[in-house]
């Protein structure tokens, strides 16, 4: 779905400039345990199954919707891998509009559905092996992507790059 009546009104009172947007990641290993890319109409690059989380909706809420409209596939949001966000998690679009992301990143099993855009902004779907991924927008760490029974929540390092300790 394009930019939702929120961001739209949003948009028309600060134009351009920066503004967080809370948002959703999918990670969804197929049988051979490579991960679900999507590639945006117009792009050259893939990315992963993502979107903003609307007003009134739960991040699984979202995860569920943006996962269908970009794959068509339904799935269940089952461990939340990680969450995101920072300098390394700014984006600029074409039009001029900048974001910083906050992303929470979830482990998505499939129930059913066939791999379909049914959104329209997404012109391929394509699975990907850990240990050969494509370019990446975000610096997500490479230990991600591999699937994983017991994943535990990856918080990023405080910006001196020191692990976050209890």
């Amino acid at each position: 779905m394009p930019m939702s009546e929120y961001y739209r009104d949003l948009r028309r009172h600060i134009g351009t400039r920066l503004l967080f947007s809370p948002s959703v990641v999918a990670i969804i290993h197929n049988e051979q345990n490579q991960i679900l890319f999507v590639q945006e109409v117009g792009s050259r690059t893939w990315g992963l199954p993502a979107g903003a989380i609307e007003i009134g909706e739960t991040p699984a809420q979202a995860m569920v919707r943006e996962a269908y409209e970009e794959t068509g596939l339904k799935v269940v949001p089952r461990h939340l891998l990680g969450v995101f966000g920072g300098e390394e998690f700014r984006w600029t679009y074409p039009d001029g509009n900048k974001v910083e992301y906050i992303n929470f990143v979830f482990e998505c099993a499939v129930v059913k559905g066939k791999l379909e855009a049914i959104d329209g902004e997404i012109a391929n779907h394509e699975y990907f092996s850990p240990s050969c991924l494509p370019k990446l927008q975000f610096p997500y760490p490479k230990e991600f992507f591999y699937a994983n029974p017991n994943p535990k929540t990856f918080f990023q390092p405080s910006p001196g790059g020191q692990p976050f300790s209890p």
